[in-house]
C-alpha cells in the first residue's frame, strides 16, 4: 500500500478515512511509469482510467482538422488527469493525454470507480469535491480566454500556476494559452526586458 500513500494523502485532505477504506482503495489502485512523449490516453480508444500524477508533467490536446495543437490541460504533481469526457461517457476519446517527462502515475480504472463509490460511499464527497474544483477551474479558464489579451493571460497563469510554468514545455504552454509560440516569446522577452 505504501506506493499508493501519496493519492490516499491526496484523498485524506478532502474526506475522512478508516484504514479499511484506505486498504480497499489501494486494492483498486494500480501503479504506471510512462516515458516523456508517451501517450497514456489516444484518439478513437475508450480513456479507462483517472489519472493521478504522483511526479512528472502531463497534458491534454487535441490536433484539429488543420493540424493545429490545441492544450486542453496540463498537470504536474498532485494533479488529476484524463480525457473525462470519454471517461465517464464510455465514448472513443477525442484528446491525446502525454507525458511531458518521465512520469509516475496511479490509476483507477472506470469499473473500479464504480465499484468503490459503490462500496464506499463517502468516496462520492470526494469525487464531488474534484468535480467541483474543476468546474470553478473550468470556469476560470474560460473566462480568462474570453476576457484577457494574450499577455494578461500569460501573466494570470504564472500567478496562479508558478511551479506548472517552470516545468511546462514552451510550445504546450502556448497551446495552452490559445496563442503561437512566437507570440508566447515576444510576450516573455518584453517581460524579462521590464524587470
Amino acid at each position: 500500500m505504501e506506493e499508493f500513500l501519496p493519492i490516499i494523502n491526496y484523498v485524506s485532505r478532502h474526506i475522512s478515512l478508516t484504514e479499511e477504506d484506505k486498504e480497499y482503495y489501494a486494492s483498486l489502485l494500480r501503479l504506471k511509469k510512462v516515458k516523456k512523449k508517451q501517450y497514456i490516453v489516444q484518439p478513437d480508444f475508450v480513456c479507462n482510467h483517472r489519472t493521478y500524477i504522483v511526479k512528472g508533467a502531463m497534458r491534454s490536446f487535441l490536433i484539429d482538422a488543420d493540424g493545429q495543437d490545441h492544450t486542453v490541460a496540463l498537470g504536474i504533481d498532485d494533479w488529476w488527469i484524463a480525457d473525462f469526457n470519454s471517461f465517464f461517457y464510455r465514448q472513443p476519446a477525442t484528446l491525446f493525454v502525454e507525458a511531458l517527462e518521465d512520469s509516475t502515475l496511479i490509476q483507477i480504472s472506470y469499473d473500479d470507480e464504480q465499484k468503490l463509490l459503490e462500496e464506499r460511499p463517502r468516496f462520492e464527497k470526494f469525487y464531488r469535491i474534484l468535480a467541483q474544483n474543476g468546474y470553478a477551474h473550468l470556469q476560470k479558464r474560460i473566462l480568462s480566454d474570453i476576457s484577457l489579451k494574450a499577455a494578461d493571460r500569460y501573466e494570470n497563469f504564472l500567478s496562479r500556476y508558478p511551479a506548472l510554468a517552470a516545468r511546462i514545455p514552451q510550445y504546450a504552454l502556448a497551446s495552452y494559452l490559445g496563442i503561437s509560440h512566437e507570440l508566447l516569446s515576444k510576450i516573455r522577452n518584453k517581460r524579462a526586458k521590464k524587470s
